[in-house]
């Protein structure tokens, strides 16, 4: 006798329909699945026969053979435990399975499900695919309701999910997700003394989505400053909060309670990150830090201690906006559109240029020291910022500085009037195409004179021109101009004439 449950399976962020067949036939007692199973898969057959014996079900004793359609896409993980399960029992009884239904989950050896990553895209695949009623396990039953016009109905255990299909129970269908209200809590900006020009630098990068790089001495306040940079940045769309719950759904960070990301990441890994960890990779391509920022923020504090295979990974997705990983078993892309923030030392000792003379580098040394970040990663810089020691009348000041709510009002002010273009489908300036910024960042015959004359000064790439009329529409943004003007520019340019090493 032949069964067929309906499942899904992922590749990358792309879920697709798996048909699970199981078939029972005379002859020698074996368990074979097939269909390119992982190990993860081939290990079901022992989960499957420890459960269906520990909940007093009758294994049957007869040839087995499990297939996962389509038979040519390789299929990961324990999410099959469930349907094979079930396949197994209704081609051994007279079970009938719903067609518009599909049936995810990892089963414990006495019956219970347990939560799988993924669901997210998978659950978003399956109602592209006709599914209607979906069957997971219950810790992933909230996760799964985030997406809309699916029956979501949370499955415990293999006796529940079988007497509500034969109708001695009924499992209740999870309810439609709904948001709480939940604190953002961020350090505020108001607890910065001093660093007016970092802070306005930051303000900038926060309202066009800037890439920003901090340079200073030990204890100016680099660090402090990159962690309230979420403080000040605009709310996450509906849009955007299911592309990034997406791919952390994917790298199992969802919260059972909470799974839809709230609030816009923040990833700070450690200097000592290899490169297949902050772009993704691994025998099975998963994503990395790169695309975990994805709609957020990647801070990489003391950049030039990074591994340099690491810091030009940076380059390619920084373009793109995506990551695509090639392996062995297969390739996949995952989104990587985040904003990159950066700091260091001005020197390996820190304290090069500082008034006190405490720094003992030779010029040689930090010219060294400079060059471990190369050429095209400096240029897709936006900003460059020094972040200069605090003199102690800052520090012992007692005004109050502003706090990140007020700044936030302006950057969401100007985050809106990037939208509002080009027919309310406007990108950040940072991610303006070349067409749009013909319309939105032409110059006046001051304004082209001015950038005329910095191009030659400064010796700017044209991918440097084209990033500082991005900075400078997002400037005229701020201040509310719809045109890009002289000061505008002025400002812009004053963010990329910090010369390295001096």
């Amino acid at each position: 006798m032949v069964s067929a449950i309906r499942s899904m399976g992922l590749t990358g962020l792309n879920g697709f329909d798996v048909s699970v067949e199981c078939f029972l036939s005379q002859g020698m007692p074996a368990f074979e699945v097939v269909g390119l199973p992982d190990a993860a898969v081939r290990e079901s057959r022992e989960r499957v026969r420890a459960a269906m014996k520990n909940c007093g079900y009758e294994f049957p004793v007869r040839r087995i053979v499990v297939n996962l359609a389509p038979a040519d896409t390789r299929k990961e993980g324990p999410v099959y435990d469930l349907p094979i399960f079930l396949g197994l029992m209704a081609a051994g009884n007279d079970l009938s399975v719903p067609p518009d239904a599909a049936f995810i989950g990892e089963l414990s050896l006495e019956g219970q499900t347990r939560p799988v990553t993924g669901m997210l895209p998978m659950a978003l695949a399956a109602k592209a695919s006709g599914v209607r009623q979906i069957f997971v396990p219950e810790a992933n039953a909230r996760e799964t309701s985030l997406v809309t016009g699916l029956d979501v109905y949370p499955v415990r255990h293999v006796r529940e999910l079988l007497d509500h299909l034969t109708g001695n129970g009924q499992i209740a269908k999870a309810p439609p997700y709904q948001s709480q209200p939940v604190p953002f809590e961020c350090p505020d900006f108001a607890d910065v003394r001093g660093q007016d020009n970092v802070k306005r630098a930051l303000e900038v990068a926060a309202a066009g989505a800037h890439n920003v790089l901090m340079i200073g001495p030990p204890g100016a306040g680099k660090s402090m400053l990159a962690r309230r940079l979420p403080g000040i940045l605009p709310e996450l769309t509906n849009a955007e909060a299911l592309d990034s719950t997406g791919i952390h759904s994917v790298a199992g960070l969802t919260s059972r309670e909470e799974p839809l990301l709230r609030f816009r990441p923040f990833r700070s890994p450690h200097h000592t990150v290899s490169a297949p960890a902050l772009v993704g990779g691994g025998r099975i391509p998963r994503p990395g830090e790169m695309s975990l920022a994805h709609n957020g923020v990647l801070f990489l504090d003391e950049l030039p201690e990074f591994q340099r295979d690491a810091l030009e990974s940076l380059r390619q997705p920084m373009e793109d906006q995506q990551v695509t990983i090639s392996r062995v078993g297969g390739t996949v892309t995952y989104p990587a559109r985040f904003m990159l923030l950066c700091a260091m030392n001005p020197c390996k000792c820190g304290w090069y240029g500082h008034p006190a003379g405490r720094c003992r580098c030779s010029e040689e040394s930090v010219k060294a020291y400079y060059g471990r970040i190369s050429g095209p990663v400096l240029d897709r810089m936006d900003i460059v910022i020094e972040v200069p020691s605090v003199s102690y009348e800052e520090l012992s000041g007692k005004e109050q500085a502003e706090s990140s709510a007020a700044v936030r009002k302006r950057v969401c002010a100007a985050r809106l009037k990037q939208q509002a273009r080009f027919d309310g489908q406007g990108p950040p300036s940072a991610h303006l195409t070349q067409e749009q910024m013909r319309e939105v960042c032409a110059l006046d015959e001051a304004g082209d004179k001015l950038m005329k004359s910095a191009f030659e000064r400064l010796g700017l790439t044209a991918r440097a021109y084209t990033r500082v009329l991005k900075v400078a529409r997002t400037i005229a943004d701020l201040t509310g101009s719809e045109t890009v003007a002289p000061p505008h520019l002025a400002e812009a340019l004053q963010y990329r004439q910090l010369t390295m090493g001096n």
